[in-house]
């Protein structure tokens, strides 16, 4: 196995923890403590409890890992509050 090679598992996030970080219960039943990955951050992609992800992990670290995909649920996401217009009317 190389060292750049990542193991990949599906998961469920239990617990949204500060600083963007996430716990995680895996398939096989193991709980870890993960993050979510750059291009996550960057495209502002939100996760909740209950979403489904994929996880990877380095083999060296199994307590840890980066959330690389959250994948689409059926129910909707929370409603953001509605903005104002940036004019005033007369």
């Amino acid at each position: 196995m190389a060292k750049e090679e990542m193991l990949e598992f599906d998961g469920t996030v239990t617990e949204v923890l500060p600083d963007g970080n996430y716990r995680v219960k895996l398939d096989n039943d193991h709980m870890i403590l993960a993050y979510a990955a750059g291009k996550m951050r960057k495209h502002k992609i939100r996760t909740i409890e209950g979403d489904r992800v994929i996880v990877e992990m380095s083999p060296y670290d199994l307590d840890r890992g980066r959330i690389s995909f959250r994948h689409k649920s059926d129910k909707p996401m929370p409603a953001s509050p509605q903005r104002k217009p940036n004019f005033r009317r007369r």
